[in-house]
C-alpha cells in the first residue's frame, strides 16, 4: 500500500472505530469478542483498502464486512469454544432502566444470529429495510420476515406480547 493509501485507511479507522466497535458490540454483547470483531474486520479493510475505497459508500461497506464476520463467527461456533470474561458487560448509564436492558439484552443474545442481526440493525443502529438488505445481501422481505421472526423470538422469550424494541434504545418500526 502506497503512503497515501495507508493514510486515508489510519485516518479513516481512526475515525470510525467507536461506531464499529459500538455495531459490534451489540451484535456480539461481548466487549472483548466485540474488539475481535472489529480487528478482523479493519483487518480485512486493510487489505482490500484499494477496492474499498472506490464503494459507493465506504460506511455501508465496512458495516457490511463487520456484519458478515459477525456472521461467519457465529456459523463457526466461535463462541461456544471460548469465553474471555465473565464480568459485567457494560457500565450502566445515569438514567437507564437497567433490570430490562439487562433481560432484553439477555433474550436478544438467545436470538438467531441473523435474526439478532437484523434487529440489531433494524433497532439499535435505527437503519431502514432497504440498507439492513443491502448490508446483508438479501431481500427488503427477507429483512422484513427476519424482523418479524425475530421480534416473536423475543416475545416467546420476554413472556409478553406487547414487545416493543423502543425502550431498548432503538426507535421502533419504519
Amino acid at each position: 500500500m502506497r503512503p497515501d493509501e495507508e493514510q486515508d485507511y489510519v485516518a479513516y479507522v481512526t475515525a470510525r472505530l467507536p461506531a464499529l466497535r459500538r455495531l459490534s458490540y451489540y451484535l456480539c454483547r461481548d466487549e472483548h469478542r466485540a474488539d475481535d470483531l472489529v480487528q478482523s474486520t479493519i483487518t480485512r479493510l486493510y487489505v482490500h483498502w484499494r477496492r474499498a475505497r472506490e464503494a459507493r459508500d465506504l460506511h455501508r461497506y465496512v458495516d457490511k464486512m463487520l456484519v458478515r464476520t459477525f456472521l461467519n463467527d457465529q456459523r463457526l461456533a466461535w463462541w461456544t469454544r471460548v469465553r474471555l470474561t465473565d464480568r459485567p458487560r457494560e457500565q450502566p448509564g445515569p438514567s437507564e432502566d437497567m433490570e430490562t436492558k439487562t433481560v432484553v439484552h439477555a433474550a436478544l443474545a438467545q436470538v438467531p444470529p441473523r435474526q439478532r442481526a437484523v434487529l440489531v440493525l433494524r433497532f439499535l443502529c435505527d437503519l431502514p429495510v432497504t440498507e439492513v438488505a443491502e448490508l446483508l445481501g438479501c431481500s427488503t422481505g427477507n429483512v422484513k420476515s427476519q424482523t418479524a421472526r425475530g421480534l416473536a423470538r423475543l416475545r416467546e422469550l420476554l413472556g409478553t406480547r406487547e414487545f416493543t424494541v423502543e425502550g431498548v434504545g432503538g426507535h421502533g418500526t419504519r
